[in-house]
């Protein structure tokens, strides 16, 4: 079966009150288009369409720089109607293809849901996307008659007893190609709204003699879309709640399921514990038995089995090894390696820096450009000095070296295996194994009496 989901993208948004166009504002920190692609992607279609209208090259050129979607573009250069929108993309569509007709601020339908809803399309039937819902307002409402459907109404041409029905239009259909170019050429814009309504073919379809299959979503907000901030905002917060729900079922303890945000990829171990006001974005791994303390953001993040992530701690673009202790309030940025057993402490930062088994930067340091060897230990205010106001230089630090407190290290530098850095030294030039370096002054005793405040 081949299969083309179209997705209009192309209205504005005005309730949004932006001058984004509706379908880049970000949920769960990608744009809502986005999730959409990523899941019609799961299908694997002949091609995707998208079509745009306002904001149309902003629209194509995030989808180009944010993704690996190349879907093909339609332009709807009016607004009248998603009828009229679907017509835009017919050029794309073969007449034997399955064409998938979703929206670009619908979010979260699944791809069960939509795979059900392909499966219900063929040459003498017609799928379509309905929902029971407790509140109707808004939406169109199923014609049934025998119990089969014969066409939607929408809430501004329904009649009072039409108002009464609670069977809705989600709005996602599944056609064959050749019927759906057939049905919209049929359509016609004599509605409250002047616009050529897509939901006009199911009445049509029943009268070419197709039967309409109704498909159910798992859950209503799989096909709740977004009109305001308000409806983004309630969305964010379900979709969450369900990533919260996964994790746990999968064996991560959660000491507030709606205080974790999980704004990409998660994967976690067994027995993995995740603390309030966590953020994860991009593709994050956490292995068995890690501990992630509150207010802690992870981008990009690799945390070996056992870690411990203490709180106000940043790891981005980076990796830890196992059973290592981070902060609190650390900040390893891109190009951080962590081997197993290692600490990075309070107040240090790290970048492009391998760290090796069992080493340590335990207070208030920054490490950057770095290969650091294995029992390590860097003392508290110590400061790689990589950048010379024009380039970066690499530290290479040895097997079981001790670094004094208070050390700037001036690189490009080599300390050897062994050797010991006095505190308080600035090292600038290469000291060779098993030996001391130090550059502090010496202590001088003056006799001196402190100055005190005048009597006014």
């Amino acid at each position: 079966m081949s299969i083309r989901p179209i997705v209009l993208a192309a209205g504005k948004g005005t309730r949004m009150r932006s001058a984004l166009p509706k379908v880049l504002h970000r949920l769960a920190g990608r744009p809502l288009l986005v999730h959409v692609l990523d899941t019609v992607a799961e299908l694997a279609p002949v091609g995707v369409t998208v079509v745009v209208g306002h904001g149309a090259d902003a629209v194509k050129a995030c989808v180009a720089d944010e993704t690996g979607h190349r879907p093909e573009w339609a332009t709807q250069t009016e607004q009248l109607g998603t009828g009229h929108a679907v017509r835009m993309a017919l050029d794309t569509l073969g007449d034997d293809e399955i064409a998938l007709i979703t929206y670009g601020d619908v979010p979260l339908t699944r791809v069960d849901t939509y795979r059900a809803l392909v499966d219900a399309a063929n040459d003498s039937t017609l799928g379509l996307l309905t929902l029971e819902a407790v509140e109707p307002t808004g939406y169109g409402r199923i014609l049934r008659e025998a119990g089969a459907i014969v066409g939607i109404v929408e809430q501004k041409d329904a009649s009072a007893e039409q108002l009464t029905i609670t069977e809705v239009n989600a709005g996602v259909i599944a056609i064959r190609g050749k019927h759906l170019k057939s049905l919209l050429g049929k359509i016609g814009n004599d509605n409250a709204q002047g616009e050529y309504y897509l939901t006009d073919i199911v009445g049509l379809a029943v009268e070419d003699g197709l039967e309409i299959k109704a498909v159910h979503p798992g859950s209503n907000h799989e096909v709740d879309g977004v009109n305001s901030r308000h409806q983004l905002a309630r969305l964010e917060r379900l979709h969450q709640l369900d990533i919260a729900e996964e994790l746990m079922s999968l064996g991560a303890t959660l000491a507030d399921p709606a205080r974790v945000d999980v704004r990409g990829k998660l994967v976690t171990g067994q027995d993995v514990l995740i603390d309030v006001n966590v953020v994860f974005e991009g593709s994050c791994t956490l292995g068995d038995g890690v501990s992630i303390g509150p207010n802690c953001v992870l981008r990009n993040a690799r945390v070996g089995a056992g870690t411990v992530v203490r709180a106000h701690t940043t790891i981005e673009d980076s990796s830890v090894g196992e059973n290592a202790s981070i902060g609190p309030y650390a900040r390893l940025r891109p190009g951080t390696q962590l081997g197993d057993s290692t600490h990075i402490g309070n107040f240090v930062e790290t970048k492009n820096t391998l760290l090796g088994n069992g080493s340590k930067v335990n207070h208030l340091s920054y490490v950057g450009d770095s290969s650091i060897g294995t029992k390590v230990n860097i003392g508290a205010g110590t400061i790689f000095c990589n950048y010379d106001g024009a380039n970066k230089h690499q530290t290479t630090i040895e097997d079981d070296v001790f670094v004094g407190s208070n050390t700037a290290l001036v690189a490009p530098l080599t300390i050897a295996t062994g050797a010991t850095i006095g505190a308080g030294s600035t090292i600038s030039q290469d000291v060779p194994a098993g030996k001391l370096a130090l550059t502090r002054a010496r202590q001088r005793m003056l006799d001196w009496i402190r100055p005190v405040k005048s009597v006014k």
